[in-house]
């Protein structure tokens, strides 16, 4: 079969001949070609899609040898000759990308002895590893900006078929993973490495590269970027939201970074102003509270159920109480959208087992919790209400 993608990768449209029709161990329906324009997934860069005598092709593969074109169904049984059409702006992102790779690795290893371990060529963003566990903010745009240097100075990307002796000839950037069929694509006195993929004729097809973020992977270093037209996608998308800010904030571009500090500062200082007042009325209401006492088998006993309350309010809220007086016991029930929240406290001068009642109590609501003898808290379901679980805790302090 004929790799016309290697003949020229600028070719979008070819004639040939349907050489078979079959179907995979799954059932899914490919032709063979005499030859194709359509790259196979490989190497890092993703198969193209298109058509087949205006049949979509959406993957490609090359098994044993054979390049397979996976249609959404079969052509006709009486096909012989094709046409067919790459998506071409998916094939040429994806040159784009890839010789993007190519220059910012061989940046990357030339300023700083950083290898690639890997490559990703995504959808938005493409990634590659670099073998070191630190990049700083300056190398990061040293080796952004010696890139689209490179960029500009439309180098040719050329592309050679050598033998295994013929290797020693050229400074390749990294061992190759095959001794026959050796492909390598060249930028000259920049860049030699072994690649099966397509590539623009020159650096200049690459247009720009942009570097996104850095990730720490292990004892790596994740680099996120996008070349070509990519950049000016993420250039548009940054401006619209960077817009939206500057209206939300009303301030300039220049002056966004100084509005956000500031309105971060005020929502702290509510925060706190917020965190205040939540806790001084919890202290309005156990005040409330320690006065509406009940005697329950001889033990005073202050119970109340409360709506839309977290846990953090029914904890503070029942140590409040014990605190102001040393012999009550304490149950709190918070009927909450879809479930009940209980928490349970005494008195340091009462003995009441908080930790049995409390077991008895999820049982009753299908609950979950913890906590010591002398406080508990946990949830369960809204199988009852709340009003329904404290007269079910006052009969189980009766029975104690």
């Amino acid at each position: 079969m004929q790799k016309l993608f290697y003949q020229d990768p600028y070719i979008q449209t070819f004639t040939t001949v349907l050489t078979e029709q079959s179907q995979d161990e799954s059932g899914k329906w490919y032709a063979i070609l005499e030859q194709t324009a359509f790259y196979p997934e490989g190497g890092g860069q993703p198969y193209d899609t298109g058509t087949l005598n205006a049949q979509k092709v959406i993957e490609v593969q090359e098994i044993n040898g054979e390049i397979r074109h996976y249609m959404e169904r079969p052509l006709p049984e009486t096909t012989k000759d094709v046409k067919g059409n790459i998506d071409w702006e998916r094939r040429y992102d994806h040159m784009q990308q890839h010789a993007g790779q190519h220059l910012l690795s061989a940046a990357f290893e030339e300023l700083f002895a950083y290898k690639t371990k890997s490559f990703h060529l995504g959808k938005e963003v493409s990634t590659i590893d670099l073998d070191t566990n630190e990049l700083t903010e300056q190398e990061v745009l040293e080796a952004e900006t010696l890139v689209n240097k490179i960029i500009l100075e439309n180098r040719e990307i050329e592309t050679k078929w050598v033998t295994h002796e013929e290797l020693s000839d050229y400074p390749l950037r990294k061992e190759l993973s095959v001794s026959e069929n050796i492909r390598l694509v060249i930028i000259p006195d920049f860049d030699y490495n072994g690649c099966g993929g397509t590539h623009p004729h020159s650096t200049s097809g690459v247009a720009s590269l942009k570097i996104l973020s850095l990730e720490k992977q292990k004892n790596k270093i994740r680099v996120s970027f996008v070349a070509g037209n990519r950049v000016l996608k993420q250039l548009h998308e940054t401006q619209q939201v960077v817009s939206e800010l500057s209206s939300l904030l009303n301030a300039p571009q220049n002056g966004m970074a100084e509005a956000v500090t500031r309105m971060l500062g005020q929502s702290k200082e509510q925060t706190k102003e917020l965190k205040a007042m939540k806790e001084k009325l919890l202290e309005y209401e156990a005040a409330a509270l320690v006065s509406q006492t009940e005697l329950v088998s001889g033990r005073i006993i202050i119970k109340s159920v409360l709506q839309n309350r977290d846990m953090a309010e029914l904890q503070s809220m029942a140590r409040k109480l014990v605190s102001a007086r040393d012999d009550i016991n304490v149950f709190l029930i918070a009927e909450n959208a879809g479930k009940l929240q209980f928490v349970g406290a005494r008195g340091s001068k009462t003995d009441l087992n908080m930790k049995s009642i409390a077991k008895e109590v999820f049982a009753f609501i299908n609950g979950k919790g913890g906590g010591r003898e002398n406080f508990v808290q946990g949830g369960g379901e809204t199988t009852v209400t709340g009003d329904k679980l404290i007269e079910e805790i006052s009969r189980i302090i009766t029975s104690v």
